[in-house]
């Protein structure tokens, strides 16, 4: 499977509890913290989820 970096570029302070959750489930704990996952469709739910609270590449 191809993999994807997600970096959290904001804040998570002001975002809803569900939002908070879901950057838990990720695995991004702070700003600016990356990690590495796989592409599939449940983790690109996560991410669309909070895409304005994260970036992502490709790996």
């Amino acid at each position: 499977m191809a993999k994807i970096k997600i970096t959290q570029i904001k804040s998570r302070i002001n975002a809803p509890a569900v939002q908070k959750r879901t950057l838990d489930a990720l695995g991004l704990r702070k700003m600016h913290h990356s990690v590495v996952l796989e592409d599939t469709p449940s983790v690109m739910g996560m991410v669309k989820a909070v895409r304005h609270l994260v970036e992502v590449t490709n790996a």
